[in-house]
């Protein structure tokens, strides 16, 4: 029996942030010195390095993750009524943003071991108005990308990958280990939110790509697709990335690594630890996950997140509706059970803390309040 209660949280920026505060305060300065605040050369230099990080040829810098994936489908002359087939266990953004466009979400069905899109449903759902497909790198872990361009190739579609919480996940793809997320498809998509591995201080997000013609493309769009300024061939958006939350990303970016392995770490103390009943995340061969979240399941996951929370322990569901069942989606004519194995998943699924910083006390404490949870049930 557990006496004495911890306050474990599900994540502490604050712990993250005591011994980077001199480097990220420095890097900010910088911007005010400059009195650059919008682009410059704070934004290029990021850009230049998570190009470098990524893999890519280019990297630009926008002002979200969610406008990372508005600007990539724009860049492909996404028009409405396009079909984009993307998967339904992933947070808003994924199919807000094909909506936003007029263009049509197409929800396929998940993995039930990586959460995934799963790949070996797709072609089933590629029409005459199908024009990309958006995989989602859900939790840190790629998608089947040898699969998902396999098919885009077949079909002429392309591929832009959602990886919002994955940079830095790595999978092995064409026989070559350890190709990098957003370095596979046209375009990758990566958010900054304070909360993901690598995050800023506001908003921000970047789309690195291959191509010299998307990169160009993207680089009008961001800045109400102007070139020169004030001459307007096409019509883009606001979408440039401040100057400041460049200086925080940059700052972080030479830590990234060490943060992924702390995480790996305690995930790893998690799957050896927590008991068998409980469904713990799969990493699939080849693939190297960076555990943006650590997602467990459990067909009594409510009772499991009452204990955590009596227990004090952080804990949070991604994601409670699937988004084929969202309200907004309704005129797609989805209905309960369409998507089973999504639908499942969002109804057992809780992530617990997992972020480097935690304490061996904070994992045991953990560990002993779900086995203790799972054993008198």
């Amino acid at each position: 029996m557990i006496n004495t209660k911890i306050n474990v949280p599900l994540l502490d920026l604050q712990r993250q942030y005591q011994d980077i505060e001199s480097t990220v305060m420095s890097s900010i300065q910088d911007v005010f010195n400059s009195k650059i605040f919008i682009n410059g050369p704070k934004v290029t230099q990021l850009e230049t390095d998570i190009a470098a990080y990524c893999g890519t040829k280019h990297a630009i810098g926008v002002s979200s993750g969610t406008d990372a994936l508005i600007i990539s489908l724009m860049a492909l002359d996404i028009q409405p009524g396009d079909e984009i087939i993307t998967t339904p266990f992933t947070f808003f953004a994924t199919a807000g943003s094909i909506s936003r466009l007029g263009a049509v979400p197409v929800f396929v069905d998940i993995d039930p071991l990586t959460y995934n899109i799963d790949p070996n449903l797709i072609e089933a759902k590629i029409t005459s108005k199908t024009k990309v497909i958006m995989p989602v790198h859900l939790f840190g872990q790629l998608a089947d990308m040898n699969q998902i361009m396999a098919i885009a190739k077949k079909h002429n579609l392309h591929v832009i990958e959602d990886a919002a919480q994955a940079i830095g996940a790595k999978t092995t793809y064409n026989g070559k280990p350890l190709q990098a997320a957003g370095s596979i498809g046209d375009l990758g998509c990566f958010s900054f939110f304070p909360s993901k591995n690598l995050g800023c201080c506001g908003d921000g997000g970047v789309v690195t790509t291959n191509s010299d013609d998307l990169y160009e493309k993207c680089q009008v769009l961001r800045a109400h697709g102007s070139k020169p300024k004030y001459y307007h061939h096409i019509i883009g958006g606001n979408f440039r990335l401040d100057a400041i939350q460049a200086a925080v990303v940059s700052a972080k970016l030479p830590f990234l690594n060490d943060q992924h392995e702390g995480r790996i770490k305690n995930a790893t103390y998690y799957n050896q630890h927590l008991h068998q009943d409980i469904k713990t995340p799969v990493v699939s061969d080849g693939s190297y996950m960076i555990y943006n979240q650590y997602t467990i399941q459990h067909e009594k996951r409510d009772q499991l997140m009452d204990v955590l929370q009596e227990y004090t322990i952080g804990h949070a569901i991604y994601y409670p509706v699937p988004l084929h069942l969202q309200g907004c989606f309704s005129h797609l004519g989805y209905q309960e059970g369409n998507l089973p194995v999504s639908e499942k998943a969002a109804k057992e699924v809780v992530s617990i803390p997992v972020f480097p910083e935690l304490t061996q006390s904070e994992l045991d404490y953990t560990v002993a309040v779900i086995n203790q949870f799972i054993e008198s049930n």
